[in-house]
């Protein structure tokens, strides 16, 4: 079998860093095994605060109101597209516009005409939903099931509603001054009820199913189901405020690129209602398209029909001023020439009239220089030149022919334009009769049955996330305020004291103390019942160095002290000890901690008949030296409490007792208290021949120890070295270049 054994560097030299990369002066080198080891330090730490942020994350996805998502789909089709079809509109197409713009028709979605008939019709404008109890009061609400049983109050909170409540408020008028202010509605007995404002002045009250009139409000309530106290809060919008509101909740947006297919959402709470709400927003807007495209044919086909009857008078003027001059010069018969110049004449004049008309809608958009405008200006230059000359050859004809050619000319160019306009008139008729629109709903809204928000796993992981991002947060706030040294390194480099051992936390002995102050256990020991403990093995490293703190030193003592309570003076006293006595050596052990000593439980010894009864010359020197289970180890105890340990250890007779142990044994074990604390440590350590200061891991800023050191200084006490107490080897395996060293070597089967 292998022996177990623990190797401690116990000089300067053995606790000097080494990191990769890290030079002497190791100010910028990121230490990943120092992360990792502070990490494992604080995991409870951070395992606790992300489990916090985790639950609350729970309770957030818990509580908060589901948010459902009805969707439809819209298309637009090509105006001139849809009439393909008719060939009789084709002559009417450019009085009913162009091919639609689906970035016009989405603003037309979302605009206020659109919307502001939703809100009326729904009468969105009035908002009436029961009261719930802060955070949890609506979740119960949802969770309901019973349609038609109201829900027990939790807690015997009466005034809010737990589930089932309804209220249905067909109209709601208040005074302007409380347009958008939130109003409260209590249930009474006997479906009766009272409105208050948000100073709880009442209102109105009145019963379900009448009108309610009164001076700053008027309602009518069509159904209300709650136990009397139930309040709801009620609120009457103005229309701007809920068109707002409705277009927040509102999405439109072209499903795909040039498709012309329109794919609208809404969202909200009610997952009924998101639904309703979406298929009146796109009955409006087909209604509206409907009603635009009937209206641009009927205001034309009016301009149409007034201007009908002044053409039908004047075609009848023509008519009847050239049957007249036929009657009064008798029939006359045109020519063959006559008949073709008159031709003639009519359509060029009715040319003229169309390119003119082509030029004034040109001017429209371009101005008199644009080569479109030009060119309609040269072609009606050329008719009017034409139409020139066939006015000279008219004007070469016989006088009878003159007047009847141009009588006969009135009559057919009055009604070629009177019959054009009457076709258009017929036309546009037919066109407003079948005015379908350019949108048609393909898919009318449905609501999504789960609910789009909130995204629960989302939440919770985003918690998770967050919790551990803020518990890191934590342990670096505590890093960088923690200004207590953490490795025996910093000891030696910044108070030039070698450091003789480094002890690591012992769970054995943390169970030993918990035994000792339940009562359940005494006399225990760890050097005795866990000889193979880690702290033990470095306790055996001191006590071979023990022997260069004592050379040149007159005298066999050690004194053991520490800067503050807490830091285990008494643990490595007792336990170096016990090792130096399993070595072989005399060893005495004295607690001169006169005022919180307790060694005598750990050996199962009293307390009276110690130092303090020796001082006073209440016992002996045989009867205070007790020995104890180990073998070659002697105690003395504390004795009883006196009320003046300083002076009472200033006594030439303490003198005497510590000179008169040091002829009895090889060495004498000193456990004085705290140097920061009392003075007894600096009093006693004059008396021994060396001074041992015990440092706790991750208990002092260097500065106490260094005043610990001046304090004994200023006494006369010169402290040999430390005693590195308390170092976390769980923390040390993940150090990567961790400031000292640790092995062990245990046995084996």
């Amino acid at each position: 079998m292998a022996r177990q054994t623990t190797h401690t560097a116990t000089s300067a030299e053995a606790h000097r860093s080494y990191a990769p990369g890290q030079d002497d002066k190791g100010d910028d080198f990121i230490n990943l095994g120092e992360i990792v080891a502070t990490l494992f330090e604080y995991k409870w730490l951070i395992l606790a605060v992300t489990t916090a942020a985790v639950a609350v994350g729970v309770f957030v996805a818990l509580v908060s109101t589901p948010i459902y998502r009805a969707d439809a789909l819209l298309q637009v089709e090509d105006k001139s597209a849809a009439k393909g079809g008719i060939a009789a509109l084709r002559d009417v197409e450019a009085v009913l516009g162009d091919s639609t713009s689906v970035a016009a028709e989405l603003e037309i979605l979302r605009s206020r005409m659109i919307l502001g008939r939703v809100v009326e019709r729904l009468n969105l404008t009035v908002v009436a939903e029961p009261k719930h109890a802060l955070i949890i009061g609506s979740t119960l609400a949802r969770r309901h099931g019973d349609a038609d049983e109201l829900a027990a109050p939790l807690l015997g909170m009466n005034s809010y509603a737990w589930g089932g409540e309804r209220i249905t408020l067909q109209s709601l008028e208040v005074a302007p001054d409380l347009v958008g202010l939130p109003l409260t509605l209590v249930a009474q007995d006997g479906g009766h009820f009272q409105l208050f404002d948000e100073d709880d002045q009442l209102l109105a009250e009145g019963a379900i199913g009448a009108p309610v009139n009164g001076e700053r409000v008027s309602l009518f309530v069509a159904e209300l189901l709650a136990r009397p106290g139930t309040r709801f809060d009620v609120m009457r919008r103005s229309q701007a405020e809920a068109i707002a509101t409705l277009r927040d909740a509102l999405e439109v947006r072209e499903r795909a690129r040039q498709s012309n297919v329109i794919e609208a959402a809404f969202t909200g709470p009610d997952r009924a209602q998101a639904a309703a709400i979406l298929n009146e927003v796109l009955n409006a807007y087909v209604r509206q398209n409907v009603e635009y495209r009937s209206a641009e044919a009927e205001s034309t086909l009016k301009f149409l029909e007034a201007q009908l009857p002044e053409l039908k008078s004047e075609l009848d003027t023509a008519e009847a001023a050239y049957n007249n001059y036929r009657q009064n010069r008798g029939s006359i018969d045109l020519t063959m020439e006559t008949q073709s110049m008159l031709s003639s004449i009519v359509k060029v004049d009715n040319d003229i009239v169309v390119l003119q008309q082509k030029r004034d809608e040109l001017r429209q958009r371009f101005t008199a220089e644009h080569p479109q405008v030009q060119s309609v200006d040269s072609q009606i230059a050329r008719l009017r030149a034409l139409r020139g000359t066939l006015d000279k050859d008219v004007s070469r004809l016989p006088d009878t022919q003159q007047t009847a050619l141009r009588l006969h000319r009135d009559v057919e160019v009055s009604t070629a334009l009177y019959t054009n306009l009457l076709n258009s008139a017929q036309q546009l008729r037919v066109a407003r009769a079948g005015t379908v629109g350019d949108v048609r709903i393909i898919d009318s809204a449905v609501t999504a049955r789960l609910p789009i928000a909130p995204r629960k796993a989302l939440i919770v992981l985003l918690s998770g996330v967050l919790g551990g991002l803020a518990s890191l947060g934590i342990v670096w706030a505590i890093r960088a305020l923690r200004v207590v040294v953490e490795d025996p390194e910093t000891i030696e480099r910044e108070l030039a004291l070698p450091v003789y051992a480094t002890v690591p936390e012992s769970k054995a002995e943390e169970e030993i103390d918990r035994r000792i102050k339940r009562g359940k256990g005494t006399g225990e020991l760890l050097a005795v019942t866990h000889p193979d403990d880690s702290a033990v093995e470095s306790l055996r490293s001191l006590r071979t160095t023990l022997h260069f703190a004592l050379l040149g030193a007159d005298r066999g003592s050690v004194l053991i002290t520490g800067p503050a309570p807490g830091v285990g003076k008494s643990f490595i006293s007792k336990n170096l000890a016990a090792v130096l006595a399993q070595g072989g050596k005399r060893v005495i052990i004295i607690d001169a901690d006169m005022r919180k000593g307790h060694i005598h439980k750990e050996f199962d010894l009293p307390r009276n008949g110690g130092v303090s009864d020796f001082i006073t010359g209440g016992t002996t020197l045989e009867s205070i030296v007790r020995q104890t289970s180990v073998p070659g180890l002697s105690v003395v105890t504390t004795g009883q409490i006196p009320p003046n340990p300083s002076e009472l250890l200033m006594h030439e007779r303490f003198a005497a007792l510590l000179q008169s142990l040091e002829a009895q044994c090889d060495v004498l074990i000193v456990d004085a208290p705290p140097v920061l604390a009392v003075s007894d440590a600096a009093i006693i350590g004059r008396l021994t021949g060396a001074a041992l200061m015990v440092a706790r891991a991750g208990r002092h800023p260097i500065g106490e120890l260094e005043q610990a050191v001046k304090r004994l200084g200023q006494g006369g006490v010169s402290v040999k070295g430390f005693v590195f107490n308390g170092l976390d080897l769980q923390r040390q395996r993940h150090r990567f270049g961790y400031q000292g060293y640790h092995y062990q070597y245990k046995y084996s089967a």
